[in-house]
């Protein structure tokens, strides 16, 4: 089940398009139906679809990046 609640993470070491495309892509195609929308000036991941924070957070870290949540 899918969810429209937005969960966001700060993330210090994200710093270019590159980084932006593979948080981006890793957490659509492990969580089909979720949605990223990412601000990199400011380093902010905002994903809507699903409620899992902790599924959302390690998918992050495993592409090599530091999450915190907002």
């Amino acid at each position: 089940m899918t969810e429209n609640r937005e969960i966001s993470f700060h993330v210090r070491d994200m710093s270019c398009n590159h980084c932006v495309k593979t948080i981006t892509d890793a957490i659509e195609s492990t969580i089909p139906g979720t949605h990223v929308a990412i601000d990199l000036d400011r380093h902010i991941v905002t994903v809507t679809g699903t409620s899992d924070k902790i599924r959302l957070a390690r998918i992050i870290v495993e592409k090599g990046y530091t999450p915190e949540a907002i």
